[in-house]
């Protein structure tokens, strides 16, 4: 595994993210839009060549090796259409 960054919820994705996660980032936020995230940080890390990105909520956002985006909360059952 490969340390990418960390953001904030609402501040700008980093570039090397592919557009189908950054949707799925802009997906799980406007989800959270009454909760306040204030504080809270998305982590990018890298597998196998493939980002994994992690809310501190537990939620995360990974590409599987047939590049299909899934949205999952603490290693629960994963959905390909970005909900959870």
């Amino acid at each position: 595994m490969q340390l990418g960054t960390r953001w904030s919820v609402g501040a700008p994705t980093p570039e090397r993210l592919p557009a189908p996660v950054v949707l799925a980032v802009r997906d799980v936020e406007a989800q959270l839009a009454e909760v306040d995230t204030s504080q809270w940080r998305w982590t990018l890390t890298w597998l196998e060549g493939r980002p994994v990105v992690e809310l501190d909520d537990g939620t995360i956002i990974r590409v599987d090796h047939a590049g299909v985006v899934t949205t999952s909360i603490d290693g629960g059952e994963p959905s390909a259409d970005g909900h959870h």
